[in-house]
């Protein structure tokens, strides 16, 4: 029996699971670590602690599994977008890494949209400058931090830093690579052009490979510790969200996902490479070979339930520790019994800044219409479905360039909320479908490993053997007409105190 490892590194935990060739979990560990806010709008990690949480877990499920470590083919990775990883001369990390969310880098995005118009930038990378994006990041850091630019010897990304823990390999996949705002990403290569623009040697990037691809095998220090061969390969594997279509099964034209995790975003496949016209969903190569997609969502979906928990919600916990339930299914429990609409209460889901469908890092989380009547339950329901009203408005613009999508499938771990669901149906206007596996990326990334090390004949195949749909959830007519009242609104309020935001971000 042949076995696959897929490792997804998170923002929250790193997750990592072992499985066999007939596509079952036999194993799998996870690992928490800390997300710093040193300034309003900052966010950061420390690259060590990813480094900790991916070999401790890598030697926990094989310590667990009693398996041989010849039996193991290879290792998938998948992992947390855009964030900054600089390496000095000797390969340590400089510092922290400024992570997806961060919103810092507003000035670097004006700079770089008077380098190249915007159309250009879409042209070439598929989106138009970002802050929450890699390259904004670096031109920060080169202007905040000169001293640190200068020692920089390697620039990674999240996953490609553990790549190189595992291998000693600098690399990247044309999926994660898509998000650096450094790649041509119609055709699946570093951009020259975009390079010499903003001054960023060439260098200091990795190779770029296919999702599917051998970057390299494991070190043998570090398969003396975790309880491996020299012999297993790393795979290239893919951005969470790209590696999540894969552990999703979402692989064809016509089909697309939602993933409800800190951020959340609507995925679609896309057979040929579309530019979206006004930037409002991302562009990404996808880990099928020759394939793309668009994704867009709001950056603080869970992250915005776990807030309000943390800050306001304490009763709940004693509440879940009395009657033996998580945190999350008492909050569930409070939300079915609070009316669609949260009494005439709207969220704006803004907490760390926004990307698509407003690529504005000044937008901040916004309650309208609170009253005296409403309890925490109001304003948790309300934060619920105010992300999904940002869903649904990537979801409608996927409509609007004549993209149908025939299948929505939910994965992440808001997807086990059956009040969500039933929101997503109900906005979306469409059915909502579970699947028979909740590993998500990382057994994406599995799959990805099998197929480069030849244990599958290919990712569809793989895919198609051991992903299907479990629980259906279908919209309720009564609730659409309701939501669509509510959805008008609530594009109508970020119209209109669009501007205050930027006000508030100025004092």
């Amino acid at each position: 029996m042949k076995y696959l490892i897929g490792i997804d590194l998170g923002t929250s935990a790193t997750k990592t699971i072992l499985m066999n060739q007939k596509g079952k979990v036999i194993r799998e560990a996870s690992c928490d670590y800390e997300m710093y806010k040193p300034q309003n709008g900052w966010a950061e990690q420390n690259p060590l602690d990813w480094k900790k949480a991916v070999l401790d877990t890598l030697a926990e499920v094989m310590k667990k599994s009693g398996i041989l470590a010849e039996q193991v083919s290879g290792i998938g990775l998948s992992g947390q977008m855009h964030g900054l990883v600089m390496l000095d001369e000797k390969n340590r990390p400089l510092g922290n890494t400024i992570i997806w969310c961060d919103q810092r880098s507003e000035k670097q995005v004006f700079e770089m949209r008077r380098i190249m118009p915007e159309n250009e930038w879409m042209q070439i990378t598929g989106n138009p400058p970002i802050a929450a994006w890699t390259a904004a990041k670096i031109l920060w850091v080169r202007e905040n931090q000169p001293e640190v630019y200068k020692k920089c010897k390697h620039i990674l990304l999240p996953k490609d830093y553990i790549r190189f823990v595992l291998t000693g390999e600098y690399a990247t996949d044309v999926s994660d690579a898509s998000g650096m705002q450094l790649l041509d990403v119609k055709n699946r290569c570093w951009s020259d052009i975009v390079l010499e623009k903003l001054k960023i040697d060439k260098n200091l990037l990795g190779k770029v490979y296919e999702s599917q691809e051998i970057t390299g095998y494991i070190r043998e220090d570090i398969a003396k510790l975790c309880g491996l061969s020299t012999k297993v390969a790393v795979i290239a594997g893919a951005s969470d969200n790209a590696s999540a279509a894969i552990g999703t099964g979402i692989i064809r034209a016509g089909e697309a996902f939602t993933s409800i995790g800190t951020s959340a975003i609507v995925y679609t496949h896309l057979d040929e490479y579309k530019e979206i016209p006004d930037g409002s969903l991302h562009v990404c190569c996808c880990a099928v070979p020759g394939c793309w997609h668009t994704m867009g969502g709001p950056q603080a979906a869970s992250l915005s339930m776990n807030w309000f928990e943390k800050e306001f919600c304490e009763g709940y916990k004693e509440k879940a520790e009395n009657t033996g339930k998580s945190i999350h299914e008492i909050v569930n429990e409070e939300i079915e019994r609070i009316p669609l609409g949260s009494g005439r209460l709207l969220f704006l889901p803004f907490l760390m800044g926004e990307r698509t469908p407003h690529m504005n890092p000044n937008c901040r989380g916004t309650f309208i219409g609170i009253n005296a009547v409403h309890t925490r339950n109001h304003f948790l329901r309300a934060i619920m479905e105010g992300i999904t009203h940002s869903l649904a408005d990537c979801n409608n613009i996927l409509k609007e360039i004549g993209e149908t999508v025939t299948s929505m499938r939910v994965c992440g771990g808001g997807s086990r909320s059956k009040i969500w669901r039933q929101i997503m149906a109900d906005m979306y206007k469409c059915n909502i479908k579970t699947i028979n596996l909740e590993e998500g990326p990382a057994f994406g990334a599995a799959i990805l490993a099998g197929v480069a090390t030849e244990v599958f004949a290919g990712i569809a195949e793989a895919c198609d053997t051991f992903i299907w749909d479990k629980e259906v959830t279908s919209p309720i007519r009564e609730n659409v007409e309701i939501y669509e009242k509510y959805h008008r609104l609530y594009d109508k309020i970020y119209e209109d105190i669009k501007g205050d935001f930027d006000l508030l971000a100025k004092i």
